[in-house]
């Protein structure tokens, strides 16, 4: 329900603005380009959800090779102490594990185009043990809102997407190693970032959920989460260049693809399957789910599109730098409130609104530094919500809204608070 009022309410405020600037304002260019806004998301939804289409369709193949082989299986019964707990209502075994394993491990090392596919089958198969159809269960929000929290360890797009402003900003590499200026310093701010979200919305289902966090389990998992990212630390702090750090993602980023794909394979010929047929079986699944998911995908963006073309967005932008000044608090942060509202709405969106925050104050500037922890401190929630929904048909979300968007504030506090600290 909570989706609901969020999309009328994009639409209803944008053409109330919009109608307020041409009676009172005289502005006529705003209703026109609100109107080509609804045409121009809604094509790019379709293009989008079009172009997810084949990374479904394969990896949709591949986890069919792993649930055929019983790999799937494997993975689940390895990972049940922990999963079981936090997904109590998911019978014990059951290759849901598997998948919403894979999901999350893909989510944390950057791996997006892996992410996806892992994430609608675990939706697939959560939706087979779901005793109401249309209404979201425990487990489907517990791992909803692990996802729009969007925990990664490697941010390998964000790295890239500096790397080439700051190439264009300074002219060559040599510039930029004069100027001391690094594509990879958000490393270490993104990942407290990240992690904070998660942890917020991590407690807030469980809250809901009565859940104990405090079970051995649970600590043994966070220890060894810890124990990574402190390895994957001292691997990259031994590097000289911000280029080492990126080609070592780059190349970690491709074995672990690689390698997930060889794993299958050869598991699909050790159960002695005819693999290229069971790949056929599960690619056909993924066609079908990327075709449901264009209604869904098409009415959020074309929502969005409204409210930004209307200056909404632009006025609240407005509004809150007021609203902090008179306060007598620093309002730098402000200019960074574009991506930070995108964000959960629309992540091509965000990610626009960051590479201008870049080309108006630079992208070593306190506020291009925020913009680029803010953008990867979470993940497109509301676009999730909605592909993930609506791949199994769910039309009740239940608290899954609010779970979400909290993750969501805790990640744009703690990354204004964590930029401040570093860049302030």
């Amino acid at each position: 329900m909570a989706l609901n009022y969020v999309w009328l309410g994009l639409f209803l405020v944008g053409i109330a603005v919009g109608v307020v600037r041409f009676v009172f304002m005289g502005d006529a260019d705003t209703l026109p380009q609100m109107m080509n806004s609804t045409f121009e998301m809604s094509k790019y939804a379709f293009d989008l959800t079009l172009g997810l289409t084949g990374t479904l369709t394969l990896w949709m193949g591949i986890l069919k090779i792993g649930e055929d082989s019983g790999l799937v299986g494997k993975l689940a019964k390895v990972l049940s102490p922990v999963l079981t707990k936090l997904f109590p209502d998911i019978p014990k075994n059951h290759p849901a594990l598997g998948a919403i394993f894979m999901n999350i491990s893909a989510n944390m090392l950057g791996l997006d185009n892996a992410a996806t596919p892992c994430g609608l089958k675990a939706m697939q198969e959560l939706q087979g043990i779901n005793p109401k159809k249309d209404t979201a269960s425990n487990a489907m929000i517990m791992f909803l809102v692990l996802n729009t929290s969007g925990l990664t360890i490697i941010p390998v797009s964000i790295m890239a997407y500096r790397s080439q402003a700051m190439l264009t900003e300074f002219g060559s590499a040599s510039a930029m190693a004069a100027a001391g200026a690094t594509p990879t310093d958000v490393f270490i701010p993104l990942l407290l970032t990240t992690m904070c979200s998660t942890l917020i919305g991590l407690i807030a289902v469980s809250l809901y959920q009565k859940i104990n966090l405090f079970r051995r389990a649970f600590l043994v998992m966070f220890a060894v989460i810890a124990a990574l990212v402190a390895a994957l630390f001292w691997t990259v702090y031994g590097m000289d260049t911000s280029k080492e750090i990126q080609d070592f993602c780059n190349l970690l980023t491709s074995m672990i693809i690689l390698g997930t794909i060889a794993m299958f394979l050869i598991s699909g010929i050790r159960g002695r399957l005819n693999v290229f047929a069971s790949f056929i079986e599960g690619a056909k699944g993924g066609f079908h789910t990327a075709v449901n998911l264009i209604p869904y995908c098409v009415a959020m963006l074309a929502a969005v599109g409204v409210f930004r073309a209307s200056g909404s967005l632009e006025l609240l932008q407005t509004g809150m730098r007021n609203a902090v000044d008179f306060c007598g608090m620093n309002s730098d942060w402000v200019d960074a409130l574009p991506v930070a509202l995108l964000k959960p709405l629309n992540g091509a969106g965000a990610r626009g609104m960051m590479i201008e925050t870049w080309t108006s104050h630079g992208t070593c500037s306190f506020v291009g530094h925020l913009s680029s922890v803010i953008q990867g401190s979470t993940d497109t929630t509301f676009y999730i919500l909605a592909i993930y929904f609506g791949s199994v048909g769910i039309t009740k979300f239940r608290y899954s809204v609010v779970c979400g968007l909290l993750a969501d504030f805790a990640g744009i506090c703690a990354a204004v608070a964590i930029s401040y600290f570093f860049w302030g």
